[in-house]
């Protein structure tokens, strides 16, 4: 099987897509040339109407994206990085979260918003936080948020063809990261974790790159003979919630690895349903390892600091181990 990039999957996901469907369109700040090389060379094959680049108004971006598709069409809006999602909050939440069931069901919205989530690369604040927690806080909108370039192509394929808003999210540490990805067409349904590890010990459920962050810590764990089951959810809403609490009664203890601020985090969210309903099988009470609860750095020294380090996912474990 060919390796590829993870953005090189992302560029294939876009090709695949818009040459089968010509409703399928690119639109956002500077696509036309590729900034995020996931969009590059598609203006060159597919032309002014299908990637077209926008003025620098994420709120005006997105609602151009929601409009198109409630017409009919299948857009895509590159928004770049998360927190520019912030300025289109209104238009995600109000708009298209909320379309389908203000109209009773007679639209549906196929929109895409894509953009980078979190740090890793020192690229400061404005340009390094999570803001997945946010979208998993809204009914009707779906979040995927990938970890390897074989799930990136087969999950924003997917969610290119879905009828409902989704924000997929790419983490911005993961852009040159290689893996196995066919030439052939797959898809990968929303909704569906992956198990990256088996193991009977503990659970440590992750997302994006913290499912590298629980590789690293669950590899060194095994060596002390601790065997961890590294859960990738891949989608954070709906969220596989089944597979998770399937892990926690078999090896019951929970670790929830997430780079985001620990206050309503998506480890909040797991934490608190393993809690809920895998009581009776939890050996330890349930564990969450975050970002520090400061604003992003931009000093690579300070950025590493404040994410999930395998060390803090180490010393949860631990702590379950009791």
């Amino acid at each position: 099987m060919p390796r590829k990039t993870y953005i090189a999957a992302i560029n294939e996901a876009f090709f695949e897509e818009m040459r089968r469907d010509p409703k399928v369109l690119l639109i956002g700040e500077d696509v036309r040339i590729g900034v995020f090389a996931g969009t590059r060379g598609l203006h060159a094959e597919f032309g002014d109407k299908r990637v077209i680049d926008t003025p620098i108004s994420e709120l005006g971006v997105a609602g151009a994206g929601i409009g198109a598709a409630v017409t009919g069409l299948r857009p895509v809006v590159d928004l770049m990085f998360g927190t520019f999602m912030y300025l289109a909050f209104d238009q995600i939440a109000n708009q298209a979260g909320a379309m389908r069931y203000m109209y009773g069901g007679q639209t549906n919205v196929p929109v895409v918003f894509m953009t980078q989530n979190g740090a890793g690369s020192s690229a400061g604040h404005h340009h390094s936080q999570s803001v997945h927690q946010f979208f998993m806080n809204m009914p009707q909108i779906k979040v995927v948020l990938p970890s390897t370039p074989y799930d990136v192509k087969g999950l924003l394929k997917s969610a290119i063809r879905d009828d409902n808003p989704v924000v997929f999210l790419n983490s911005l540490s993961l852009g040159g990261k290689r893996g196995d990805v066919p030439d052939e067409e797959y898809l990968i349904p929303l909704g569906v974790a992956d198990v990256k590890r088996v193991g009977a010990d503990v659970t440590i459920c992750a997302v994006g790159s913290t499912v590298y962050t629980a590789l690293g810590a669950a590899n060194k764990l095994a060596k002390e003979g601790i065997e961890a089951e590294v859960i990738d959810l891949r989608t954070l809403s709906p969220w596989d919630k089944d597979a998770v609490l399937q892990s926690v009664a078999k090896t019951g203890r929970f670790v929830a690895v997430d780079e985001s601020f620990p206050t309503c985090s998506a480890a909040s969210e797991w934490a608190a349903t393993v809690a809920e309903e895998a009581f009776r099988s939890l050996k330890a009470p349930a564990q969450r390892v975050n970002n520090k609860d400061v604003p992003m750095p931009f000093s690579p020294v300070l950025e590493k600091a404040v994410l999930p380090s395998v060390d803090d996912v180490i010393a949860a474990v631990r702590r379950t181990l009791g």
